[in-house]
C-alpha cells in the first residue's frame, strides 16, 4: 500500500513537471525553425554588402539558389531518417550541420566557399523544419496540436515580417558575416534544451538506408528546382539546358516511384498516399506554397514600384497579409484543440484565399495603400486557416512510425509549390511587363526591361517620369495577371479541401482501434518528456 501511495505522489510529481518540460522543449523547438525560416531573408538583405566584399557577382543568385537546392533534396531523407534511427539524434545532428553551415559560411573568404558553405547549411536547414514538426507529432496528441502548429505558423509570419529589417541592422552594424554568426547562440540554446530535455524512444531499424531512393529523388527535386530558378531568367524556356533538366527530373522522378514499390525500406514509402486525406493535404500544401511565395515576391515589388513605398523597411509592407495570417494561425489553433474537428477551416482558407487573390488582382496604379492592405489581410485571413491544417491532418492521417516521412512529405511539397509558383506567376509578371512597356514606352520602354522586368528603386528613379508612368501601369499590368492565376490555381484547393474526410482528432491516451483513414493514436507526452 505505502508502495502504491509513493507510486502515485511519483507520478503526480512528474505530472506537475511535465508542462514545463514541454514548454523547454517547444521553445527550442520555434528557435530551430525561426533559424531555418529566417536565414534567407537576413541573407538577402546583406547580399549586396557581401558581393561589394567578396566579388563574384555573377554568381550571386548561387548563395540562395545552393541553400534552397540542398534544403529541398535533404528534406525528404531527414524524415526517413528519424522515423528508422530516432528522431531526437537525427534532430540534433541537423541543427548541427546547420550550424556548422553558418560558421563556415560567414569565414568564407569568396565566393565559391560562400556558395559550397551555403549549401552545407541548406541540408542541416532541411532536418530542422522536418524535425520540428515530426518531434510536435510525437509529442502531441492531434487533439491538442492545433494550438502549436498555429504557434508553427505564427513563427513564420514573424520570420517574414522580422528578417529584413534584422538582416539590414546586422549587417549596417555589425558586418555581413554576423548575419550567419547570428544563429550560432541561438542554435546553441536549441541543442541544449534539445539535449536535456527532450526523450525520445531510441530506434534501429533492420534495414539499411535506401540508397538508389536518396539518389534518384535527390536529382528529381534538385532538377525541377532548377528548372524553376533558371528558367525564364538565367535560360529560355525552350532552351537546350532546360529540356535536358525536365527530362532528368521526370525520368528520376518515374525511377524514383518505380523503385520505391521494391526497396525495403522505401526513403517514401508509397502506401502514405492510399489515405485520401493525406494526399489531399499535400496537394492544398503545393498550391499554399505556390501562392504565399509568389504573393511576397509580387506585393513589395507592386507597394514600392507603384506606390512608391521604401524599400528599406520591406518586410513590414507584407504586414496586413502576415499579421492576418497570425491571427487566424492562433484562433483556428485554438478552436481545433477545443472541437476536435477541422474540415471547416480548409473550405474557408480557401474561399478566403480565392477571394483575396481576386481583389489583390484588381489593383491599378491608383489603388491606396490603405485599399491594398485590406486585400492582402483578406489573403493573410485565407491562408491562416490553411498553414497548420495541412501539417495537421497530414500527421493525423499516417501511423506514427510514417510521423517523419508525413511531416517531410508536407514540407517538400510546400517547398515545390514554392518554386513552381515563383517561377510561373514570375514568367507571367515578366512578359505581361515587357509588352505594356513596349506597348507604353516604345523602344525606350523595351531597353528599360530588357535585362529584367524587376527594376530596384535607383534603376526606377534614373528612368524619365514617362517611361517611369509606363512602367508603373506595366507592373500593375503584371501583377494582375500573376494573383489572377494565382486565384484560379487556389480553386484546386478548394475542391480538395471539400472531399477531405474529417476523421476526429483523438486526445492523449491509449491506443485504440478507432484508425479510420490511417489515423494513428499518439503516444502520450509522458513517454518522451
Amino acid at each position: 500500500m505505502a508502495d502504491m501511495q509513493t507510486a502515485e505522489a511519483e507520478a503526480e510529481a512528474e505530472a506537475g513537471k511535465r508542462p514545463r518540460s514541454v514548454r523547454v522543449v517547444l521553445l527550442a523547438l520555434m528557435i530551430a525553425m525561426m533559424l531555418a525560416m529566417l536565414d534567407n531573408m537576413i541573407i538577402g538583405t546583406a547580399m549586396p554588402t557581401i558581393v561589394g566584399e567578396l566579388g563574384g557577382l555573377e554568381h550571386l543568385s548561387w548563395v540562395v539558389t545552393a541553400y534552397t537546392l540542398a534544403t529541398a533534396a535533404a528534406t525528404p531523407v531527414w524524415g526517413k531518417l528519424g522515423d528508422m534511427y530516432g528522431r531526437k539524434g537525427t534532430f540534433m545532428t541537423s541543427i548541427v550541420l546547420f550550424l556548422a553551415g553558418s560558421a563556415l559560411s560567414g569565414m568564407a573568404q569568396d565566393m565559391g566557399q560562400l556558395i559550397g558553405f551555403r549549401a552545407i547549411q541548406g541540408l542541416g536547414a532541411g532536418g530542422l523544419m522536418v524535425g520540428v514538426m515530426a518531434i510536435i507529432g510525437d509529442l502531441i496528441p492531434p487533439r491538442e496540436r492545433g494550438k502549436y502548429t498555429g504557434m508553427m505558423a505564427g513563427v513564420m509570419a514573424i520570420a517574414m515580417i522580422a528578417g529584413p529589417l534584422v538582416g539590414g541592422t546586422i549587417t549596417d552594424n555589425l558586418g555581413w558575416r554576423w548575419a550567419f554568426y547570428i544563429n550560432l547562440p541561438l542554435g546553441a540554446v536549441a541543442l541544449a534544451a534539445v539535449g536535456a530535455v527532450l526523450h525520445l524512444p531510441k530506434k534501429r531499424a533492420k534495414a539499411g538506408i535506401d540508397y538508389p531512393g536518396v539518389v534518384l529523388l535527390t536529382l528529381g527535386v534538385t532538377a525541377i528546382v532548377l528548372v524553376t530558378t533558371w528558367g525564364g531568367t538565367e535560360y529560355a524556356w525552350t532552351s537546350a539546358r532546360i529540356m535536358e533538366l525536365i527530362g532528368i527530373g521526370v525520368a528520376s522522378l518515374v525511377g524514383f516511384v518505380f523503385w520505391q514499390t521494391r526497396a525495403t525500406e522505401p526513403v517514401l514509402p508509397l502506401h502514405i498516399f492510399r489515405s485520401r486525406n493525406f494526399t489531399l493535404m499535400s496537394v492544398i500544401g503545393f498550391i499554399v506554397g505556390f501562392v504565399m511565395f509568389g504573393a511576397t515576391l509580387f506585393l513589395p515589388l507592386y507597394q514600392q514600384s507603384v506606390q512608391g513605398a521604401s524599400a528599406t523597411n520591406s518586410g513590414l509592407l507584407l504586414l496586413p497579409m502576415l499579421g492576418a495570417m497570425l491571427v487566424t494561425s492562433v484562433i483556428s489553433g485554438r478552436l481545433i484543440t477545443s472541437t476536435g474537428r477541422y474540415k471547416i477551416f480548409p473550405i474557408l482558407g480557401g474561399a478566403l484565399m480565392i477571394v483575396g487573390l481576386y481583389l489583390l488582382s484588381t489593383m491599378d496604379t491608383g489603388t491606396s495603400r490603405l485599399t491594398s492592405g485590406v486585400f492582402m489581410a483578406v489573403l493573410g485571413l485565407g491562408m491562416g486557416c490553411l498553414m497548420q491544417i495541412t501539417l495537421l491532418v497530414a500527421q493525423n492521417s499516417v501511423e506514427m512510425k510514417d510521423m517523419g516521412v508525413a511531416s517531410s512529405s508536407a514540407t517538400l511539397f510546400r517547398t515545390l509549390g514554392a518554386s513552381f509558383g515563383v517561377a510561373i506567376m514570375g514568367a507571367l509578371f515578366n512578359n505581361r511587363v515587357q509588352d505594356v512597356m513596349a506597348e507604353r514606352a516604345g523602344a525606350l520602354g523595351s531597353k528599360v526591361t530588357e535585362q529584367s522586368a524587376q527594376l530596384d528603386a535607383a534603376s526606377l528613379a534614373k528612368l524619365p517620369a514617362a517611361a517611369r508612368e509606363a512602367y508603373q501601369h506595366a507592373v500593375s499590368a503584371g501583377s494582375h495577371g500573376a494573383f489572377l492565376l494565382g486565384a484560379v490555381v487556389t480553386v484546386i484547393a478548394l475542391a480538395a479541401a471539400v472531399f477531405v474526410k474529417e476523421v476526429p482528432l483523438k486526445g492523449a491516451g491509449p491506443k485504440t482501434d478507432d484508425t479510420t483513414d490511417g489515423t494513428a493514436a499518439q503516444a502520450p507526452v509522458a513517454e518522451a518528456v
